[in-house]
């Protein structure tokens, strides 16, 4: 259970629906999500985050399923159990394949392991990588 709870659409504050309202049309859907319903108990916030990722997440030099496809990494590199839920729908929706997942899976655990080895190693950066 969320810590502070959900604020159901029916429930929220005029604020917080402008910005529920906002994320359906957006998002085409009829449904908010609970990561939204939780941090609406600070509308601020709330605001503030979905106008972020929605900048972020918008058309850019990054192909759409190449931007969620990052986001599921970083979620699982983050252990965020939510996001990566959230994220391989999310990136599924925008055309990710079983055989993409497999080969993102395998970049994000190689990259781990080895950035843990250099981490532990301490290994100096190469003077060919400094740009």
């Amino acid at each position: 259970m969320a810590t502070l709870g959900l604020i159901e659409y029916e429930d929220a504050s005029p604020e917080v629906r402008a910005v529920y309202d906002d994320i359906m049309t957006t998002r085409k859907t009829d449904w908010i999500n609970n990561f939204w319903k939780a941090i609406a108990h600070d509308p601020a916030m709330l605001k503030r985050t979905w106008e972020d990722i929605k900048q972020i997440m918008a058309p850019g030099a990054l192909d759409p399923v190449t931007k969620e496809m990052v986001y599921l990494a970083v979620s699982v590199s983050n252990q965020c159990g939510y996001c990566i839920a959230s994220h391989t729908a999310g990136a599924r929706n925008k055309g990710m394949t079983d055989a993409m997942f497999q080969e993102l899976m395998a970049i994000v655990g190689m990259a781990n392991e080895t950035n843990r080895l250099v981490a532990g190693y301490q290994v100096e950066i190469d003077e060919q990588f400094r740009v």
